[in-house]
């Protein structure tokens, strides 16, 4: 019937009754249709309305899970002198893209330049949209440097897919680069572009940034709207500059052109929450229903977190009922603020009765969740109960952060549970997760208490791998544990370096350094190494330098330390002075004590 209207009637008439029959299901998946249509308005010159018949069987077919089979036909039509062309290539793409398969979508972008179709902008456009929407970040990044290198330049709404997705995954500078290059191209960005910038600067906390990309943006005569001005507020605010982003709320407010709405007001609701001023927080409630403005389940979860970390939970409670009366129910987020607050108060039992409560509701724990759970029984000391948790966390498809298995790595190691730190360690590492400074201050620290100097040297000098600087507490988990198997020479090498470094030894390592350095009747050397310190952390140092020495009834050398510290300050402290006092008569030595009872009770009395 096609083929004979197509020869006796025209294209278009066919085409008509062509379109007619693949409204009909039977019809519509009946391949040979296609075919013959293809090959009959082929036959009538019409090539532009032949790709278009086999565009329609590509998204009909695809469908039906057929879109392989549809594109192997459309290979075969250039034997019948139908060659692909870049839209019917790119209608391939796009339906790829859409069923999310990237990977297919990546051999027909390499099939079309073995079909001769060069790929166009729009074939660059739909890889780029295609990977960032399956979170391929770096495959997305590859594609758009192509299209830039041809001179491409992106519409105005995948600029802003581009912007977005990259700022979301913390890649702003990146973002900023792209849209200077497509700026050279001669791409003409518009209010959306350059708020997604101004969020994602915001979001990142380069609050200067944004306002100089707000003053870029007022330059090329964009005037910010609401959505701007809530993206900086809400980064002022969480930077913790509320006064700032209160003074540009009010800007709003008076604003004719723009009012700030339900997220403007959940933004300065958040920043006064995180500063404790409830009382503002609670006003600005108050204010955004009097607008006429209801608040959302963000709002109130905002609010209610405040309350909670304040300890205010009768507040909080009353707030996650009348969301309830407003007909808004709280979601997991709600509870995780209340569940987690309770918590750090330690009300556990209080805690496992709401997160219950939500269950009852419908809810299910996500991952913020057990995070929560996992970080209580840790601080319970149950281990156990805690790798329960992250077993059902992972079971239910939340994959463990490495601050939360930085946390469970440090229960082993408190628990003196070595071999179990090692092997979460060693999946840690197989998952492609990256070890932190803390996971190796951990495993470091528990080494050096066990006597294991050897491993705890292997992970310290493993840090570099990973990227990871020691800080003053990996340095002085490490010298305590050399002094404790009295390697001296090297527990001063790395407090040398630890202070080229630049930085600056806790006070208990100062005291176990130098009181080894006493125990082997070398008061000089200790004397040296804390030098080098200013008067007041050298007057602190020593104290608890004399107090040790004196509990180990060291009494000589906590002597010589005394008299080093009556001349730097005559006032000696009462605590150090009882415990001289003390060790002295103790040891049978008052004659160490009269010699210097003059110049101590001078300093004290």
């Amino acid at each position: 019937m096609v083929a004979s209207l197509a020869s006796e009637s025209g294209s278009m008439v066919a085409l008509c009754f062509f379109y007619w029959a693949v409204g009909f299901e039977k019809f519509r998946h009946f391949m040979r249709l296609y075919l013959v249509t293809a090959d009959s308005l082929l036959a009538n010159g019409n090539l532009q309305k032949a790709h278009e018949v086999m565009r329609c069987m590509l998204r009909n077919f695809s469908e039906i899970g057929r879109l392989n089979e549809a594109v192997g036909m459309v290979m075969d039509m250039q034997n019948q002198g139908l060659t692909p062309s870049s839209i019917t290539m790119n209608c391939v793409l796009e339906i790829a893209v859409e069923l999310g398969l990237i990977e297919y979508a990546e051999n027909v972008f390499d099939e079309m330049s073995v079909r001769g179709v060069v790929p166009d902008s729009s074939s660059y456009k739909l890889m780029v949209i295609g990977c960032f929407r399956d979170g391929k970040i770096q495959e997305a990044d590859r594609w758009l440097t192509g299209m830039i290198q041809r001179g491409f330049i992106p519409d105005n709404a995948t600029c802003t897919l581009i912007l977005t997705a990259l700022c979301e995954n913390g890649l702003v500078n990146r973002a900023i680069w792209y849209f200077r290059k497509m700026i050279d191209l001669g791409f003409k960005p518009n209010l959306i572009n350059f708020t997604s910038l101004i969020d994602g600067l915001c979001k990142k906390g380069s609050i200067k940034q944004a306002f100089e990309m707000l003053e870029e943006m007022v330059r090329n005569g964009w005037k910010p709207n609401v959505y701007t001005h809530t993206a900086l507020i809400d980064g002022l605010c969480k930077r913790g500059w509320t006064e700032k982003a209160f003074r540009l709320f009010l800007k709003l407010v008076r604003s004719d052109t723009y009012k700030p709405n339900v997220h403007t007001y959940t933004s300065m609701i958040g920043g006064y929450c995180k500063e404790d001023k409830l009382n503002r927080a609670e006003m600005l409630f108050s204010r955004m229903k009097e607008q006429g403005l209801f608040p959302n389940v963000n709002t109130y979860t905002t609010l209610i977190n405040g309350h909670c970390k304040a300890g205010s939970f009768g507040r909080a409670y009353e707030l996650m009922n009348l969301m309830g009366d407003e007909g808004f129910m709280p979601n997991i987020y709600t509870y995780n603020a209340a569940i987690d607050s309770l918590c750090k108060k330690s009300r556990a039992p209080e805690a496992y009765e709401l997160l219950n409560k939500a269950f009852s509701c419908g809810l299910e724990a996500d991952g913020v969740t057990y995070s929560i759970l996992i970080q209580e029984q840790c601080k319970q000391n149950d281990i156990n109960q805690a790798l329960a948790f992250f077993c059902r966390m992972n079971k239910t498809g939340f994959e463990a952060d490495m601050r939360l298995n930085n946390i469970l790595i440090a229960a082993f190691c408190r628990q003196k549970k070595m071999k179990e730190s090692e092997r979460l360690f060693q999946l840690v590492v197989s998952l492609g997760l990256i070890p932190t400074k803390e996971t190796y201050t951990s495993m470091i620290s528990c080494y050096c208490k066990e006597g294991d100097i050897d491993l705890a040297l292997k992970y310290f000098h493993n840090m570099k791998r990973h990227g990871c600087v020691p800080d003053s507490f990996t340095y002085g988990s490490l010298i305590s544990g050399l002094c404790k198997k009295s390697m001296v020479d090297e527990a001063c090498k790395l407090y040398e370096a630890m202070i080229d470094r630049g930085l600056s030894p806790p006070e208990v390592t100062r005291v176990t350094l130098a009181y080894e350095y006493c125990k082997r009747n070398d008061s000089a050397n200790a004397m040296i190494l804390l030098e080098p310190l200013d008067k007041k952390l050298w007057i602190r140092t020593v104290r608890t330098l004399v107090r040790k020495l004196c509990s180990e009834k060291k009494v000589g050398v906590a002597a010589l330390f005394f008299q080093k510290l009556l001349e730097k300050d005559s006032s000696a402290d009462r605590v150090t002075l009882a415990a001289f006092t003390t060790a002295c008569s103790e040891s049978g030595k008052n004659n160490l004590v009269t010699d210097l009872t003059e110049r101590i009770s001078r300093g004290v009395g």
